[in-house]
């Protein structure tokens, strides 16, 4: 039965992704939004840290939680798995060239992040008590008055929760510690269990508690996994030139590399490039909308970062740390996802750097699953009411168990799936709201 969902997901993950059309409107509209915006990344780029430094904030504008709370609680959904299995089966896939491709995807999402979240603060909900409800599904509400687009998105951000935030969190963990402890691989339950108290005693408490413990954890574990990166990469300092060249080479060059594998590689990098930023994905709006601010763009240039940390940052780091060391070639068959990269880290740093890898990605997806909760009670809340959200929230825990215990493919395919069709409903609202995102962004402009 397992083998055969696994299969079906697989052939369907295919269709969505294996495809230009999909390439094309991923990455075309962050093309779109990057010159249509006047390339923000770059002009925005020093006022974001500004922004994020609090030194701009007023404890008087309505919101529920801090600028830097809003982006750490973002991060800590988009640094995850995405940055250690994530990369390491973009490499394994499509090939070093893949990562080329992170770093595209990583570059245009900043703008498409910029306009997710400046509309996700302009069409929010504040409800009784200063609750706070907003992301795509407002956006298409009651920005282009989609009702039922609204509602689609929702359904598929909510499905989502499972499968990126769940699931896959919850086996990548179990995934990475088993390299460490192989025995550890007949008793991830166990892991799920753990895993399903730690996050259940969080969640409960909302969005500000989620938020106090996302701007705890993120830079801790940000720094430490960062830190590890950067000893195997001085260790390997003379490679690096060549390492680089491998990655430019096999991604446009289809002489070195032939054009199915050019294919190949930007396939994976795009795919995974989604995956761990969710640039696109209306899922970090939902974070940054209970931001206190009175201006929508400010929280639009806080949320522009998230990319360029997540993936310009810390993937580059996995990246480097995996081609340098050759373990995409070296490495056993059944060595995947975050075993490969744990792998990479050991190959350098020995134990130690394995070590690194299995405790960090078990913060990374404590901290993603926090956040995608969050994310899922918002559409909970959307679709189904208040009342509804403290069963969205039980069930979420439980699944945790199960993650722990499915294949990993069939993981894998359910978020490809969930990701590509929640990202549909928001690319469109974007597109068409492009217009009023860039008159906004000139009119802050104007006045600092």
């Amino acid at each position: 039965m397992i083998e055969t969902i696994t299969e079906f997901t697989g052939d369907l993950s295919g269709f969505l992704w294996n495809n230009y059309l999909t390439l094309l409107i991923l990455l075309g509209t962050g093309l779109y939004l990057t010159l249509r915006l006047g390339f923000v990344q770059l002009g925005g780029f020093r006022h974001s840290w500004v922004l994020i430094s609090g030194r701009l904030s007023h404890k008087t504008d309505q919101g529920q939680v801090s600028h830097f709370q809003a982006l750490s609680t973002a991060l800590s959904a988009t640094v995850g798995t995405g940055n250690i299995a994530g990369v390491a089966t973009a490499i394994s896939l499509g090939g070093p060239g893949a990562l080329f491709w992170m770093w595209v995807t990583a570059f245009l999402g900043m703008a498409t992040k910029f306009a997710e979240s400046t509309l996700a603060l302009k069409f929010r909900e504040v409800h009784e008590g200063g609750v706070i409800a907003g992301g795509p599904m407002y956006t298409l509400l009651h920005g282009l008055k989609m009702k039922r687009m609204a509602a689609l998105f929702a359904v598929f951000a909510l499905i989502a929760s499972f499968g990126i935030g769940n699931l896959v969190q919850a086996n990548s963990v179990v995934d990475g510690l088993s390299y460490i402890w192989p025995e550890f691989k007949e008793h991830g339950w166990i892991m799920g269990v753990v895993l399903s108290v730690l996050v259940g005693s969080v969640i409960l408490g909302g969005i500000h508690r989620i938020a106090v413990v996302a701007s705890a954890i993120v830079p801790v574990m940000v720094f430490i996994y960062v830190g590890a990166a950067l000893v195997v990469l001085i260790i390997n300092a003379a490679e690096i030139p060549a390492a680089l060249y491998t990655i430019f080479n096999l991604a446009l060059n289809p002489w070195a590399a032939g054009g199915a594998a050019v294919g190949e590689a930007i396939r994976w990098g795009v795919a995974r490039g989604l995956f761990s930023n969710e640039a696109g994905l209306g899922s970090s709006p939902m974070a940054h909308a209970a931001a206190r601010t009175s201006e929508p763009v400010r929280e639009g240039l806080v949320a522009m970062m998230e990319p360029f940390i997540d993936t310009l940052i810390i993937c580059t780091m996995t990246g480097l740390v995996i081609v340098l060391s050759g373990a995409y070639q070296t490495a056993d068959e059944g060595v995947v996802g975050a075993a490969l990269t744990a792998y990479a880290f050991s190959l350098n740093l020995g134990d130690i750097g394995a070590m690194v890898v299995g405790v960090g990605l078990t913060f990374f997806a404590f901290s993603t699953m926090i956040a995608w909760s969050y994310y899922g009670d918002r559409c909970t809340r959307f679709l189904f009411g208040h009342d509804a959200v403290k069963v969205y929230r039980i069930v979420y825990t439980l699944v945790i168990i199960v993650g722990a215990a499915v294949p990993l493919n069939l993981v894998w395919n359910i978020a490809d799936i969930t990701t590509i069709l929640m990202a549909l409903p928001n690319l469109l609202a974007l597109f068409l709201l492009a217009g009023l995102v860039k008159r906004m962004k000139q009119e802050y402009f104007d006045k600092i």
